[in-house]
């Protein structure tokens, strides 16, 4: 991997000093401050990382695509004349602007709306509007070479349905940049073949990195949401782990439902805000079935900097976060199941999916939790978070889920490819 640069001005240097304290501190700067977001996403985005850009089922016939952002580039995944998926930046070569618009669809070509610029679904020029101008006059010069100006085509990698894309011409294959178990979770997840039974986006009013942060504090899991805690869906008295990854930046965590032993926990005191006296009605979204022969009923994968997959219960699905700005984040959804579920394997799913999204009955915490850690260290740059839960290192590869071990490792990463 090619050696980080330095970040590219003097006031990210100054603002990436990071504390004595390591990885055990986190600078509240790093949340609210430009220069750190501009130094992100060239060293991060931008730089020696690969990128979910969509699920290579939603693009299944050539001419197929689907708009995304890597970082603040907007790009293109589209399947080709020649079956290939190829990501392409969503910029026309002649003045800049945005190609295409449309979120998903189907195309021959991509033709800007600003002067008529066509391209092929590779990438090529295909033509350009009175490129030899009207009656003899204007129009191009004649050594302007068509193919000099196609589209910047990125990379790409593919582990089983999960498309990504880099920058990078010398970044290792996806696999190998992962890892092996990092890779072995993703085998596990899409083990056969799937189909998207759900989808939205989910505007978070905060930082990307507060919510990488929070997907990988298995801490906060049973305090924060009442729900996972009264019901006993995930909680830290169960058989479990917390695994991250050999650059520290990707993780697992799992736990087992069955294992779940509360005696002498702060779960069975009554001491804890999240275990109330609830009660729900219709109880058939706690019924569920063995989904993967490990026993494990509650997985959540992340691969930096910025993908999430989940298995709660039977609700599985794929997230991916989008820096929009400074204190906003778009997050997207992607909730699949089997081809092969039954019936009523089908409706267990989507039932259980009101765990997760904007509004569910887990995920609308998150989606809180964030703008408040956000609106309070906006005016207090000079201090920054606790995070020594579990010690002040990354390792050892498998730990207990009391800790915040994967947070570290997520800085770990993110202060290597910083250069801080």
């Amino acid at each position: 991997m090619d050696t980080p640069l330095p970040p590219a001005t003097p006031e990210a240097r100054a603002a990436l000093r990071w504390p004595e304290e390591g990885l055990a501190r986190v600078p509240f700067r790093t949340y609210n401050d430009p220069a750190i977001a501009s130094a992100e996403d060239e060293r991060v985005f931008r730089g020696d990382t690969w990128n979910l850009v969509g699920l290579d089922i939603e693009i299944p016939e050539p001419g197929d695509y689907r708009t995304t952002w890597i970082g603040e580039t907007p790009v293109i995944m589209v399947r080709g004349e020649d079956g290939a998926i190829r990501v392409l930046v969503n910029r026309c070569a002649h003045r800049g602007a945005m190609l295409c618009l449309s979120r998903e669809g189907r195309a021959s070509n991509f033709a800007c709306m600003y002067h008529n610029w066509v391209y092929s679904l590779d990438g090529k020029l295909q033509s350009i509007a009175f490129k030899r101008g009207v009656r003899g006059q204007g129009g191009m010069p004649d050594s302007f070479d068509m193919t000099r100006h196609g589209l910047r085509e990125l990379r790409v990698d593919r582990i089983r349905n999960l498309v990504f894309a880099t920058f990078s011409p010398t970044l290792e294959p996806a696999a190998q940049w992962f890892g092996p178990r990092m890779v072995w979770s993703l085998e596990r997840f899409f083990n056969r073949p799937i189909e998207l039974i759900g989808g939205y986006t989910q505007v978070l009013p905060n930082n990307w990195k507060l919510y990488a942060e929070n997907v990988r504090d298995s801490y906060h899991a049973s305090l924060l949401h009442t729900f996972f805690a009264t019901f006993g869906i995930n909680r830290l008295s169960m058989d479990g782990a917390v695994e991250v990854s050999e650059r520290g930046g990707s993780h697992l965590s799992w736990a087992k439902m069955e294992t779940d032993d509360a005696e002498g926990t702060d779960y069975a005191s009554g001491g804890l805000r999240s275990m109330r006296d609830l009660a729900i009605e219709d109880r058939r979204i706690l019924r569920s079935w063995r989904e993967f022969p490990d026993g494990i009923t509650h997985m959540i994968q992340t691969l930096f900097p910025n993908v999430f997959l989940q298995q709660i219960q039977n609700t599985l699905a794929v997230r991916m976060l989008v820096p929009r700005s400074i204190d906003r984040s778009d997050l997207v959804w992607w909730v699949f199941a089997y081809t092969d579920d039954t019936p009523e394997q089908r409706r267990a799913r989507l039932l259980q999916s009101n765990l997760v999204g904007p509004a569910g009955l887990v995920s609308l915490e998150d989606g809180f939790i964030g703008n408040a850690v956000q609106r309070t260290t906006r005016g207090d740059q000079g201090h920054g978070a606790v995070v020594e839960m579990g010690g002040h290192g990354v390792g050892p590869e498998r730990q207990s889920r009391v800790s915040e071990g994967a947070v570290r490792g997520f800085w770990q990463q993110w202060r290597g490819m910083m250069g801080c």
